[in-house]
């Protein structure tokens, strides 16, 4: 299995002062920023991915966010060639440059720097986005996914036609010839971090992509992975462990017992206060008619639909007992080591997936634990998932 750890990069001090509201104001105001904590947030990562190296990690997960504190990291690419300088094997997994809100032939021009910078250890990946970054920059969320699709349309473009032209209903080029071009040939790999739309899912099946899933409910990941599998053979491709990939929890320690005494409160900060940030209804929230359909979500089983989604509102109102339940039922991959690899073991084989994104620091976990942890998971976990292989697909006979 190959085995990324995602780094959402949360700014690296606790707002105390708003967790009893469980409501970090937004705008968060100037006055608040410290620029030694935001350093220190970037530098800790840093040092982490080099370690992640040496530890012979696959690599490490990227994303973009914007005007929030739960994630630093606004430019994946510029991370990526960042990280590149510090490192030699560990890949950047971008999930992902969001399409609908900029100027892809920019996107495809980074990337490409990237690539060349790491000598090909950029993983391409693509996401829509979020109502807060609508806001942001003003885009209608109605127009998400047509500038979604032609953007990435574009990008092929540019990465791969001698000189492109394009004329589209939001972009127009013209006798265009990128310089540099990816070092991998003819792109680097392409990823889309799924949340569960079919259009999404079909969308990618089409183009043949690699997919990252919530691995939340595992009747949901059923449906998913299926439908993924279906939309796939339907473009004549045959869907594989290796471009399906699971975005997990997990931490490692003696025990479920001291897992919990050890993240617990990290994680709890990220639930009741730290995730919502500029992303609750009513936050400078464009209209989001058309963002998905009515029928987006109607492939999931009726059985299954009750964990599909997510509810913000209910989410922030968890307590610690309802992290331990979680701990408990391996509803969260925490213990030891073997509990840990077991469950992520498990978890890959139900999905079919050769590829996990371990989620390890979301709520802004000090930089010497976090580095530990890190540590403790390159010894004793990654070592029984590097020697285990997902050989199928479960559900693509169902497909």
């Amino acid at each position: 299995m190959k085995v990324f750890v995602f780094d959402l990069m949360p700014y690296s001090r606790h707002f105390d002062e708003f967790k009893a509201e469980r409501l970090i104001p937004y705008p968060l105001p100037l006055k608040h920023f410290e620029p030694e904590v935001a350093a220190r947030t970037y530098q800790d990562s840093i040092a982490l991915w080099k370690e992640m190296d040496r530890l012979g990690f696959d690599g490490v997960g990227l994303n973009e966010h914007h005007t929030t504190v739960h994630g630093m990291m606004n430019s994946p690419n510029m991370m990526a060639a960042v990280g590149a300088q510090h490192t030699e094997k560990l890949k950047f997994l971008q999930l992902g440059n969001l399409l609908p809100l900029h100027n892809p032939l920019r996107i495809a021009e980074e990337i490409a720097m990237a690539d060349c910078m790491s000598r090909g250890r950029v993983l391409a990946g693509f996401a829509r986005g979020n109502q807060r970054e609508y806001g942001v920059f003003q885009v209608k969320m109605s127009e998400s996914r047509a500038r979604f699709e032609e953007a990435f349309e574009i990008i092929l473009k540019a990465w791969t036609e001698e000189v492109f032209s394009h004329e589209g209903q939001f972009w127009s080029f013209k006798d265009i010839s990128i310089w540099p071009r990816p070092f991998q040939q003819p792109h680097p790999p392409i990823w889309i971090p799924f949340t569960g739309s079919k259009e999404t899912i079909e969308w990618a099946g089409k183009y043949n992509l690699g997919a990252v899933l919530p691995s939340g409910s595992p009747g949901v990941t059923e449906d998913m992975v299926g439908y993924f599998a279906r939309s796939l053979a339907n473009h004549g491709h045959a869907v594989k462990p290796d471009q399906i990939g699971l975005l997990v929890d997990a931490w490692v320690s003696d025990s479920k017992e001291a897992a919990l005494k050890e993240n617990g409160p990290y994680f709890l900060y990220f639930n009741q206060t730290l995730w919502h940030h500029g992303s609750l209804a009513g936050v400078r929230e464009p209209n989001r008619g058309g963002y998905v359909s009515s029928t987006s979500y109607d492939y999931i089983r009726p059985e299954n639909r009750a964990g599909a989604g997510m509810d913000r509102e209910k989410i922030r109102r968890t307590e610690m007992k309802d992290i331990a339940h979680r701990v408990e039922t391996n509803e969260l991959a925490w213990g030891s080591p073997k509990e840990v690899a077991d469950h992520l073991i498990g978890i890959g084989e139900h999905a079919g997936a050769n590829v996990l994104v371990v989620n390890l620091n979301l709520g802004a976990v000090p930089g010497e634990l976090m580095m530990e942890q890190v540590r403790r998971f390159g010894r004793d976990v990654l070592p029984l998932l590097h020697a285990h292989e997902v050989k199928r697909v479960p559900t693509a006979a169902m497909a």
